[in-house]
């Protein structure tokens, strides 16, 4: 099988029938605006793998009529040309992302990787080309429209971002470091999803877990239980294990997760990308990412972390306090609190000081209940239908297909991957599987989770932190769908700054807090009756307890993330630098042996040096919210205008205006202040 999907890439990048003329006439964009793309990843590999280098053909083909003479004024046909191209590669890589982290076959698994890999080097040839930059630069965009006129500008900077206007030599350059990234961002990754840990535990040890946990997880052969990293055992292990030395085990097997083989990985990943910077021009991988963003400068972004240390100094203060205070109730003598401590301890002081236990939600919080009533929410609040498409290709039995539909008018496709495997990604994550295009292509996404599975005699129980992620990431789902819509693949969906894309995310979160939108899902498994309103207040009083901590703890993620490329890293020995900034930013003591950063998946690709944008999307997403504080937060109308004006115009603006265009006004600190204050 190998030897064959070695057969295809060979060919497809040595040409092995010789180069393929052009076409008589340019090819067109055909419509597809019925969803298919599901198909790719319900093949085999060799289909996969084979329909990808056919759609990077086809990129390649229109890129050659894109640079190949044509009757002047014919601006419209250059920019589908390209906008076609780039469409067909961006997809390629989805899907192959998706296949790569979701896919049960081995053997899918690698074809997808090579996939990636050669959509990414077509990416940068078309960004290393100087025909195609000529060609776009010398358009008449006069008769365009604003988002037109922006999107090609946009496009035109990226080029000069690539590279396209340096000599020969430095291009090839820059096309093998790319080249280089993408595998080393793959291995990274990789090392990280496939390295699932476990512990094997005396099943007394289980005591303090929720009945429905303990029975899921039996003694083997051997009498011992097996605990995974995986996060549908990690979390709710970490949070109400009694036993501290099988919660320590737990935590300090995470904390290997990746080592020893991305010490070396990240090393190269660290290297190769200073290198692409300081070849383009920049003194630094996080100088350059931060360019096309809304900071513009990682100074700005390092005073963002520092403002925020700073606001949050004192409460995460109290909170360790109130944890080392619970901690010498039992051990009187205690000096510190020890990380492996921190879950079960913040548990303790909410059911003690703020009388409310995460367990006793969980019933509340059954799987298909949350599943049901998220639909409803957003099919209120934003007039769309979702109707479930049983016969829908998919690349495993319990993946499920769902068309969203405004009356009779289909927008899109979603699919729901949303329980463990094994080789499956251990974390929450919505990828592009389709992009949208108004008259052309209908938007596809993915959403893909690791929430309990329901059995025939076991409901699936979620934790408030689960169904708060099953509400963020549809947030992004929406995005996608609902800003799919738009002239160009190059502005469709979430395609805005990056330090803006988690904001819509972090609004649909809202919704898994209030008594308004909680009281139409959340009731009892059992009796029916619905989540009191006075457990809803104690769990966000509970919640804003250890706010400062979490901050905190995002800041130190931040801050990670940023100062490993923010110089040369040559000789950087990353583990030490890790641990100072844990010292910095976070109470608990850095223990040996813990390689944290050998697992962050948000260092490889996406976010590299910029996870602080998480935060800064944060503060934008509680000031989008003051609307719906205003007018009631189930309000369609608000809703609606929230569509309009946030979602549905995709990349087709300037983040801050599309923020502007909802409030009225720019956003500020003012709502982030409250929320952090517990209002």
């Amino acid at each position: 099988m190998h030897r064959t999907l070695a057969i295809i890439v060979t060919c497809a990048l040595a040409g092995c029938a010789g180069p393929s003329p052009l076409p008589a006439s340019p090819p067109g964009g055909a419509a597809r605006l019925e969803p298919d793309a599901g198909r790719h990843l319900a093949t085999t590999p060799e289909r996969f793998l084979t329909a990808c280098l056919e759609d990077l053909q086809r990129a390649r083909t229109r890129v050659a009529w894109l640079v190949a003479p044509r009757a002047p004024g014919d601006t419209e046909a250059a920019l589908t040309l390209y906008d076609d191209a780039i469409a067909l590669l961006d997809d390629a890589v989805g899907r192959a992302g998706i296949a790569a982290n979701g896919h049960p076959s081995v053997a899918f698994r690698a074809a997808a990787s090579t996939c990636e890999q050669q959509a990414e080097a077509a990416r940068t040839d078309i960004a290393l080309d100087p025909r195609v930059y000529t060609a776009l630069a010398s358009l008449k965009l006069e008769d365009q429209d604003a988002a037109t006129r922006r999107w090609v500008a946009r496009v035109l900077r990226d080029f000069r971002r690539a590279g396209v206007d340096r000599d020969t030599a430095t291009r090839e350059r820059v096309r093998h470091l790319h080249e280089q990234l993408t595998r080393l961002g793959q291995e990274f990754g990789r090392h990280i999803h496939e390295d699932v840990r476990s512990v094997a535990l005396a099943p007394e040890e289980l005591e303090g877990l929720p009945e429905d946990y303990v029975r899921a997880h039996p003694p083997g052969p051997d009498g011992r239980v097996s605990i995974t990293t995986e996060t549908p055992d990690y979390l709710p292990f970490m949070a109400y294990a009694r036993s501290g030395r099988a919660r320590e085990d737990l935590w300090r097997a995470n904390r290997r997760r990746g080592h020893p083989a991305n010490l070396d990985t990240l090393a190269r990943l660290l290297q190769a990308r200073h290198e692409l910077a300081t070849l383009l021009g920049y003194p630094s991988w996080a100088a350059y990412t931060a360019e096309d963003k809304m900071v513009r400068h990682p100074r700005t972004a390092a005073d963002f972390i520092e403002r925020l240390a700073d606001a949050t100094a004192g409460r995460a203060h109290d909170d360790y306090g109130a944890l080392l205070e619970r901690k010498r109730r039992d051990t009187p003598d205690a000096t510190r609190v020890d990380p492996w401590e921190q879950a079960f301890l913040e548990d303790r002081v909410r059911a003690e000081q703020y009388r409310f236990d995460s367990r006793e939600v969980r019933p509340y919080f059954e799987y298909t209940r949350v599943k049901q009533g998220l639909l409803d929410i957003t099919s209120r609040l934003f007039g769309l239908t979702y109707r479930r498409v049983p016969d829908a290709p998919v690349w495993h039995p319990e993946v499920e297909a769902w068309d969203v539909y405004e009356g009779g008018t289909r927008l899109g496709r979603f699919y729901l991957d949303m329980h463990p495997r094994p080789h499956k990604l251990t974390h929450s994550a919505q990828w592009d599987l389709a992009t949208g295009r108004a008259g052309k292509v209908l938007p596809e996404g993915v959403l893909m989770c690791n929430f309990p599975r329901p059995g025939a005699h076991r409901p699936a129980l979620l934790l408030h932190s689960e169904v708060r992620a099953f509400f963020h990431e549809f947030g992004h789902l929406l995005h996608h769908i609902l800003g799919g819509r738009v002239r160009w693949a190059g502005l469709s969906g979430s395609r805005t700054e990056r330090d803006f894309v988690e904001a819509p995310a972090q609004v649909m979160e809202e919704w898994a807090w209030r008594p308004e939108s909680l009281r139409l899902f959340a009731r009892h498994l059992y009796t029916g009756e619905p989540l009191p309103e006075d457990t809803i207040a104690r769990m966000r009083r509970a919640d804003a307890f250890s706010k400062g901590l979490w901050l905190r703890q995002q800041l130190f993620y931040a801050a990670v993330s940023l100062q490993l490329h923010s110089g040369d890293p040559a000789g950087l020995d990353t583990t030490p630098r890790v641990k100072a900034l844990q010292e910095r930013y976070l109470p608990f003591r850095a223990e040996e042996g813990s390689y944290v950063h050998l697992s962050f998946t948000q260092l490889d690709g996406y976010y590299s040096s910029s996870y602080y944008a998480y935060l800064w999307s944060l503060v934008i997403a509680r000031d989008l919210l003051t609307p719906f504080h205003q007018h009631g937060l189930m309000d369609p109308a608000t809703a609606r205008r929230y569509r309009d004006a946030v979602l549905a115009p995709g990349g087709s603006k300037d983040a801050a205006d599309l923020v502007r265009d909802f409030l009225g006004r720019d956003y500020g600190l003012g709502a982030y202040t409250r929320w952090l204050e517990g209002a």
